[in-house]
């Protein structure tokens, strides 16, 4: 939802300062459409919805088909059937360079339940009528793609090495959320990047076998 070349960390107040990524511009127009209606129902009726936004989400009942899954559970897919098949290599998209942020979902269901029972006095400042009641929600920590690569092969087990296809498309080199608003008010991720690979690992062998 955030500007294509907004600063980073991505900050709440990066929201419509600036044009969208083209290609994902009627998916983020539609989670600025929500935004703002409970924007302006807490103008008009004095309401008080919040909209919280995470990062990158990844973990149980994920999709891993490699067609259109995100990169993360495509990783884990990928990396999977290449240990399974001896091959010595896998291929990625870019450079590897771009730098993303990862959230394990239980993760996010844990931020929802801290936000939805803060005491009123702490949740009034964030749905005021006039700001915008938008809250980022990640793990305020990042890593190249290639580092993410080799950290789910580690999980996975894949032994072979890494070729970077470089006539594909790296997008935008860095994604990381401004996470200082949620932490301040006494909120962290728990789960490491690693264990929720883990996670997600031991879901999609579950889910494989049927």
């Amino acid at each position: 939802i955030y500007p294509r070349d907004c600063p980073q960390p991505i900050k709440e107040e990066y929201l419509l300062t600036g044009s969208l990524e083209a290609t994902n511009r009627p998916y983020a127009l539609a989670k600025i459409a929500g935004i703002e209606m409970c924007w302006s129902y807490n103008r008009q009726y004095g309401t008080k919805w919040l909209a919280a936004m995470p990062t990158n989400l990844y973990g149980p009942s994920d999709s891993y088909d490699l067609s259109n899954s995100h990169v993360l559970p495509a990783l884990i897919r990928k990396m999977h059937e290449a240990k399974m098949a001896n091959a010595a290599e896998v291929v990625l998209w870019g450079t590897g360079i771009p730098r993303r942020e990862f959230l394990y979902v239980d993760d996010l269901a844990n931020a929802l339940v801290f936000l939805a029972t803060l005491d009123e006095a702490r949740y009034d400042v964030l749905v005021a009528p006039s700001q915008c009641p938008l809250i980022n929600v990640g793990s305020g920590e990042d890593l190249s793609i290639r580092e993410l690569a080799e950290t789910v092969a580690d999980v996975v087990g894949f032994k072979g090495k890494f070729v970077q296809d470089t006539s594909k498309p790296d997008g935008t080199m860095r994604k990381i959320m401004d996470v200082s608003k949620i932490r301040n008010l006494g909120w962290k991720h728990e789960i490491s990047l690693c264990t929720g690979i883990a996670h997600a690992y031991d879901d999609y062998l579950d889910r494989s076998k049927g």
